[in-house]
Formats: structure tokens, C-alpha cells, sequence
């Protein structure tokens, strides 16, 4: 008796213990059922699942038992290995991988059986199917895998640069900032002359450069990373080369520089090639530009330096430009005088965004923040900032530039950077009064990260991963990079040449539309003339506009201020106000929603200026008026949001303009990263997030309703809900231009 007892199953033992682990979290597990009866209810599903696993391995075992060895050890190997290529280079998620081999795992047995069948039985109709199952599963997971995916957002949207009324640049005169310039381009490399994996920077070079030790900036470079880094290159820490493509007008100069420098790509796949289209452009327009060589820093197979390695980023681009300080100085020299280093423009793409701020900052201090052992002493005339695609977190310090220009451009379908993070140092960035420096930000619809690089391409992840993008409505390189240029020249002819004639495409994008592919672009501008009276920064108090004045509100069906988030539950650091109103079928005069600012003192506003305000489509889930949605609520268009802008003076008098008359608020922008939406919930997040832009409206386009108006003596801003019956707004940065 004794020995049949202990050869009998486990099962009852194992199955109290089941229902004795899941009945304490049951009775821990608070909810508002007694405590007593959650572990009840926790104890019996706990048992439950072991005894249904239980069946269903008895099951699978009799199935395996009746196989040969052979076979299961096949199977068993296969799964193994799948299992190692996944944790060691096939970076498909889980939710994507697992599934897919096991259906292969699934469809190559059907195979195995089937072929099997064929070479007992030639004729059994049910083999033949199964090897046909098999070939057109294998041929569309093929084909699905090689389309480039669709775009299920584009059939609602409204038309673009739909403000008509808006005259282009060009009607008023104004050159396409494509264009070539009046210089020839010469373009050259210089370095160190060693580089034993790039001829160019070897025995191409037309100017050899000394190396930099960078080991205090760098202390990481230690382990593998050194190793294999050091064997691939032949040099280390201690002796980087500064290595530049360099695009320079053919003159006597001085001409500005302007420094560009690559992301984190891999190291393999040089990186410093891909610029050569902003390069020979800005460079036919009297501009030395390089594109500098960091590939070395970049991330490898053997590790990568998880932005340990931002400091010497922005710190090579101080020494390439002490490289041209010494060739400027060196009167024998060919490149003698040719560099303006009081006017210097630095560029970098994603991790080199980061960079560029890191090298401004750094410009201007006495020591290393991290290692005061390495002195600086650079202090060039760097006048500007540009940044694609950044990242604004890599660092360990929050950088804050204050009087220098700043530009930011990004992409709603970039893959590796997927929120606009260049929009942060932009929000931190501080003009003194007297500065003449201003920034700007572009956010563009349908473009991603790798194609500001000519030689990154459509796909932001590498390897088997870009297999499962969705590039169907990316932008062609082409219009991506035809853009860019529009955008960084303007940015450049204003920063390093006073050329400010192009600065209005950044305030109205409509203005430039003949110059652009057909696309949506969310713009931001300011400068050291514009004051901003409300950022709802101040304090979580809704009723007050810091010690400005008070706001108020009526008839409004959401109401409230929130730090904006990222898609990817991050931090877009920026307050706003979320207004939000439901009138039902018709919208009714007599109980307008409306959101006031009233102010204590007279605001000083001079009336050839501009209102300036930032404002956003909302969610129209945030309405939280479940009862009145229809079933195809998703399915229908979904008109952006508009009002009428109220402006009314100590007297009582008023002016008004409705937003979409100078520029209508761009609908939400909605993305399909991936070629599954459960995929892109999971790697990406949210399909969309709130993207702000400013709009600028000049004094003179208000319609006042008396003559009598008097902008100068101005006691409320009222945001008034009279143009659509239902809306969400997202509004900020509320104020004044001392410039139209």
C-alpha cells in the first residue's frame, strides 16, 4: 500500500500548493469583496489553472510519446535555438517573434508530415494540401514582410495650406532657399592621414590634423568596447582624430562656419557622408560647412556607450573648430583666413542634437563640468543651434542656452526618436532683452529619422526589425531633405548673414508652401521680441494668469492644465490649458463656451506687432461625453477645432479674428509606426500625442467694432467657441510680438 502511494501522481499535492500560493494573494489582493473570500475565490483559480495545465500536458505527452525520438529531439533543438538567436541578434519584440515561430515551428512539422505522407502514398490528396498550406503560408509571410505597409490616416484629413489669403515669399520676391548660390563648391577632406578603415581620411586627405586625447571626457572606453574598438580603428581614447568633409565656397572669405555632426548609427556604417546635400548648398551660399567624422564613438556590436559619451561629442566639435582657429592663424597656410569663427553655426542629427547644445554650453566655461582637470578655452562666436531629430536626455545635465538662434526640426514617423524632444531646450532656451537671436521648431508630418542622412534611408530600426516598419507614408528622401533645406537655410541666411527676409515661414508655414512637398508642418517661432503674458508655468491655481490678471471661464465642458506627455509616457516638460465644449447639434449664440484672460494693468502692446499664441488639437475623448458618441465616431472625419480670438480694451471696446482666417490648427497628426497597431501600442505607444504650434497674428488683421478701439490700453484676451458645435483646444503661451 505504502509503495503504490508514493508512485501515484503529485497532482493533489501540487494543486493544494497552487491553491495555498494563489488563495494568500487572493486574500491580499484588495478589492471590495471580503478578504476571507478572495482568497476563496483565489485558491480555487489557482487549482483550477494547475489542474487544466494538467491536462493539457497529459495530452501533448501522449501525442509526444507516440513520436519518435528523433523527432521530438528535433523539435525540442529547433525551439532551443530559436530561443538563443532571439536573446542574442533577431530583435523582433516577443509579442511578434514568439508567435511567428511557433506558427513556423507548427507549419514546418505539417511539411515534414506531409512530405512523409508523399513518399508512402504519392496520390493522398490530403499531403499535397498540406504542402500547399505550407508553401502559401511561407510565400505571404514572405510578401507581407517585404511590403512597405499602408497609411490608414490620410483619407480624413482636411487640405493643406488651406490659408489661401497668405502671400508666398516668393510672390514677394524672395528667392526658393533651395536654390545654389552664386559660389562654386569645393569640397575636400582633411584628418588625421592614418585612418587604416577610410581611405578618406588617410592618404585622401588634402590636411592633416594632429589627434585629441579625450580621456577625461571619455572614462567608459574600457572592456570589449575598447578592445574591438581599438582593433577596428588602430587608435583609442587618447588619440581621436578630428576628421572632416568639408564644403567650402571658393573665395578669398572670411566666410561662417557651419559644423555637422552624425548620431548614434552604427560605427560600420560611417555616418558622415549623408550631409553632402545641405553641404554643397549651404557652401554655394558662402557658408564653410563640414560635416564632422565621430563614427568612432558610435555604437557597435560590442556595446554601446548609453550616452556616457555625449560630452566628447560636443567636445570634438570644439576642437575641429580650434583646428580651423590655428589654420587661421598660420599666415602660410591655404585655409588662412578662410573661416568667420565669430560667426559659427554647429548641426547635429539625434544624438548629435544633443550634442551641438552640449558644445555650446561647454563654449563658454573655464573647465570640464565632469573632470575640472581638462581645461577649456574655447569661446568661439557660436551665433546658432540646429538640431534634427535630437534626443534631450542622453546627458546627465540639463543644458540651457540663453542668447544664441535655435532651430529644431523632427519627424511624426521617426522610429528611434518618437517624440519632439528638440522642442525642450527650445522651451528653456533665454533671450535678454536687447538679443537678436530667436528659435524655431518644425514638426514634420509623414518624415522619419533616417532620412535627414542621405545614407540612413526609410528604415529607423536595422536589421530584421525594419522588416515590420511601416513605410508606406514616409516621405520620399527626396522631399524630406528638400524640406530640410528650406528650413536650415532660412535658419542659416538669418543667423550667420542678417538675412531675416525668410523668418516668416517659420510663423506661417502657408507662406512657404510653393517651396515645400505637400505635406503638414507644425511651426514654432519667438525671438527676444515677443512677450509671453500667461504659460500656465506659474502655479495649478486655474483661475489666476500668474500675477498677470485672472481667467475665467464659461459654459466650457473640459476645463483644466496639464504637463504634456509623450507618446512613450515621457515628458514634454510644457503646461498648458485643455478647453473643451459640446453645444449638441447646433451651436447656440446665447451659451457660447469662452476662456478669458483679464489682466490687472494695461498691457504694453505695440499695435504694429502681432498676438502671439500656441495652440494644438485636442482629443475629442477628453469631451468625456460617451453618451453622445456614435458607434462610427472613429470612422468619421474629424474636423480640426477654431474660434474667434477677442481682444477688448479698458473701455469696452473690442477687435476679433477668427484663427482659421491667418492659419487653421492642423488636425491630429495620427501615426502607424509599425505594420501591426498592437505592435505599435507595444514598442511606440500612443498613436498620437499633442503637438503644439504658434500661431502669430498681426494687430492690423482684427476687425474692431468701434474706432475707438485701443489696442495700447488692452484689459482681456477671450478665446470664444463660435465655430464648431464641439471641440478639444490646447492652448498656451499666450502674448505679444513687438514685430508683425
Amino acid at each position: 500500500m505504502r509503495q503504490r502511494f508514493f508512485t501515484a501522481t503529485p497532482l493533489p499535492f501540487f494543486l493544494i500548493l497552487c491553491a495555498v500560493v494563489s488563495g494568500t494573494a487572493g486574500y491580499h489582493f484588495q478589492t471590495f469583496i471580503p478578504p476571507v473570500l478572495m482568497m476563496l475565490i483565489g485558491a480555487s483559480l489557482g487549482a483550477g489553472a494547475a489542474w487544466l495545465f494538467y491536462v493539457l500536458f497529459r495530452l501533448l505527452g501522449k501525442l509526444v510519446n507516440k513520436l519518435p525520438l528523433k523527432f521530438n529531439a528535433a523539435v525540442l533543438g529547433t525551439i532551443a535555438a530559436l530561443v538563443l538567436v532571439k536573446f542574442t541578434a533577431f530583435r523582433w519584440p516577443d509579442l511578434v517573434f514568439y508567435p511567428a515561430a511557433l506558427l513556423t515551428i507548427l507549419f514546418s512539422m505539417l511539411l515534414y508530415f506531409s512530405v512523409k505522407q508523399v513518399t508512402l502514398s504519392p496520390k493522398s490528396s490530403w499531403a499535397w494540401l498540406g504542402i500547399a498550406v505550407t508553401l502559401v503560408f511561407l510565400a505571404g509571410s514572405f510578401f507581407w514582410l517585404q511590403q512597405e505597409g499602408r497609411d490608414p490616416f490620410t483619407e480624413n484629413l482636411p487640405p493643406l495650406f488651406s490659408s489661401t489669403n497668405v502671400a508666398t515669399l516668393s510672390s514677394q520676391g524672395l528667392v526658393d532657399p533651395t536654390t545654389p548660390g552664386n559660389y562654386e563648391v569645393i569640397t575636400f577632406t582633411y584628418g588625421s592621414g592614418h585612418d587604416q578603415q577610410r581611405q578618406e581620411y588617410a592618404e585622401g586627405v588634402v590636411y592633416q590634423t594632429q589627434t585629441v586625447d579625450a580621456s577625461r571626457l571619455l572614462p567608459d572606453w574600457k572592456g570589449k568596447k575598447k578592445k574591438w574598438r581599438e582593433r577596428y580603428w588602430g587608435f583609442g581614447v587618447a588619440n581621436f582624430p578630428l576628421n572632416g568633409r568639408v564644403y567650402m565656397p571658393e573665395g578669398t572669405g572670411p566666410f561662417p562656419v557651419i559644423l555637422v555632426v552624425h548620431g548614434n548609427h552604427s560605427m560600420l556604417d560611417y555616418s558622415d557622408d549623408g550631409y553632402g546635400y545641405l553641404g554643397e548648398l549651404l557652401a554655394s551660399r558662402g557658408f564653410i560647412t563640414v560635416s564632422v567624422d565621430e563614427n568612432f564613438i558610435n555604437g557597435h556590436w560590442s556595446g554601446d556607450f548609453r550616452g556616457k559619451e555625449m560630452p566628447v561629442r560636443g567636445w570634438l566639435l570644439l576642437k575641429h573648430l580650434e583646428q580651423w582657429r590655428s589654420w587661421n592663424q598660420t599666415t602660410t597656410h591655404p585655409l588662412a583666413g578662410k573661416a568667420d569663427l565669430n560667426k559659427v553655426l554647429l548641426m547635429g542629427h539625434s544624438r548629435g542634437g544633443e550634442a551641438v547644445s552640449i558644445a555650446a554650453a561647454f563654449n563658454q566655461l573655464p573647465r570640464f563640468p565632469d573632470d575640472a582637470q581638462e581645461v577649456f578655452d574655447f569661446n568661439f562666436g557660436i551665433k546658432g543651434i540646429v538640431t534634427l531629430a535630437p534626443t534631450d536626455y542622453r546627458y546627465n545635465r540639463q543644458i540651457t542656452l540663453k542668447d544664441i538662434s535655435y532651430l529644431s526640426l523632427q519627424g511624426s514617423y521617426d522610429s528611434d526618436e518618437v517624440s519632439f524632444w528638440g522642442m525642450r531646450p527650445y522651451r528653456r532656451l533665454i533671450f535678454s532683452l536687447d538679443s537678436k537671436a530667436f528659435k524655431a521648431g518644425v514638426y514634420l508630418h509623414r518624415a522619419n529619422h533616417g532620412q535627414f542622412n542621405t545614407t540612413w534611408g526609410r528604415t529607423d530600426f536595422g536589421g530584421t526589425m525594419a522588416w515590420l516598419l511601416n513605410t508606406a507614408p514616409l516621405l520620399s528622401g527626396k522631399e524630406q531633405q528638400q524640406a530640410t533645406q528650406v528650413f536650415i537655410t532660412a535658419f542659416a541666411e538669418a543667423t550667420l548673414h542678417q538675412n531675416q527676409q525668410y523668418l516668416p515661414l517659420f510663423k506661417n508655414i502657408a507662406a512657404a508652401r510653393d517651396w515645400l512637398p505637400d505635406n503638414y508642418y507644425l511651426t514654432h517661432f519667438q525671438s527676444a521680441q515677443t512677450d509671453i503674458l500667461v504659460d500656465f508655468e506659474e502655479d495649478i491655481n486655474l483661475t489666476t494668469a500668474g500675477n498677470k490678471g485672472v481667467i475665467q471661464a464659461k459654459n466650457l465642458t473640459t476645463w483644466r492644465e496639464e504637463n504634456l506627455g509623450t507618446r512613450d509616457q515621457g515628458s514634454q516638460e510644457n503646461n498648458v490649458v485643455i478647453l473643451g465644449w459640446n453645444y449638441g447639434e447646433d451651436i447656440n449664440a446665447d451659451s457660447l463656451a469662452s476662456f478669458k484672460v483679464v489682466f490687472s494693468d494695461s498691457v504694453d502692446v505695440d499695435s504694429l506687432g502681432s498676438m502671439v499664441i500656441t495652440l494644438a488639437s485636442g482629443n475629442p475623448q477628453w469631451l468625456n461625453q460617451k453618451e453622445s458618441q456614435q458607434p462610427d465616431e472613429e470612422a468619421r472625419e474629424e474636423l480640426p477645432p477654431d474660434a474667434t480670438i477677442k481682444l477688448t480694451d479698458r473701455n469696452g471696446h473690442s477687435a476679433q479674428l477668427r484663427i482659421s482666417d491667418t492659419k487653421p490648427i492642423a488636425p491630429r497628426l495620427k501615426t502607424r509606426f509599425t505594420k501591426l497597431a498592437l505592435l505599435d501600442r507595444e514598442m511606440i505607444g500612443t498613436e498620437w500625442e499633442v503637438q503644439p504650434e504658434t500661431f502669430y497674428f498681426p494687430l492690423e488683421s482684427f476687425q474692431t467694432d468701434s474706432s475707438a478701439f485701443d489696442v495700447q490700453q488692452l484689459r482681456a484676451i477671450s478665446l470664444v467657441f463660435d465655430q464648431n458645435t464641439s471641440g478639444v483646444l490646447v492652448v498656451d503661451d499666450i502674448g505679444f510680438s513687438r514685430q508683425p
